[in-house]
């Protein structure tokens, strides 16, 4: 299990947000329905691109300290 806060890769913060997205982007006014619809899909504006760290989304950030 990674620890709390250790930097995210990449590739892993990407397939986190896209299986998150799958069931919340859909639904209005979730977070990410507001992240897809501010950023329009451009991924370097996203909430979890938050480089060098990738933890700028609290539910990826939950998801990949959680080992799921």
């Amino acid at each position: 299990m990674p620890e709390r806060g250790e930097p995210i890769p990449l590739e892993k913060a990407r397939k986190l947000c896209a299986e998150i997205r799958e069931t919340k982007a859909r639904k209005l006014f979730t977070q990410c329905w507001g992240c897809v619809r501010a950023t329009k899909g451009a991924e370097g504006k996203m909430c979890f691109y938050k480089p060098p760290d990738f933890r700028g989304c609290g539910l990826v950030n939950e998801r990949y300290d959680s080992g799921k």
